[in-house]
């Protein structure tokens, strides 16, 4: 299960959700073999002055993905290399106007669908 949280400023990225959202889902399935239908994104974008990031640019991104455990620290690091390789090149940002975190909890830490999440059938693998 990967869920992922965008937070920026409102009137840098508001026009362009889709291309964000797009090129993270790229990151993701290509790094990790995410289905290319298993796409969960959610756009917490703030007014001027509410992301304070001293030496940031007012394009300053943070990627949260949330997930289940279980990646193997080389995962991890393709997909963090993926965002900045990738993504930041595509949406125009310098690699300081980027965070990316990775926030892992254990499947039965989730309710999916009126279950547990330990208890779903993916159809993919966590343990890549």
């Amino acid at each position: 299960m990967v869920q992922v949280k965008i937070y920026g400023t409102r009137t840098v990225w508001e026009m362009r959700r889709e291309d964000i959202s797009d090129a993270i889902h790229r990151a993701v399935v290509g790094a990790w073999g995410l289905p290319e239908d298993k796409r969960f994104h959610r756009f917490l974008l703030m007014e001027d002055g509410d992301l304070v990031a001293p030496q940031r640019s007012d394009a300053y991104l943070v990627i949260e993905v949330v997930c289940f455990t279980g990646r193997s620290r080389e995962a991890k690091r393709a997909l963090i290399a993926a965002m900045f390789d990738d993504v930041a090149p595509f949406l125009g940002l310098a690699a300081d106007d980027l965070e990316v975190v990775i926030l892992e909890s254990p499947p039965e830490s989730w309710g999916i669908r009126g279950r547990s999440g330990d208890e779903l059938a993916l159809g993919y693998r966590v343990d890549v």
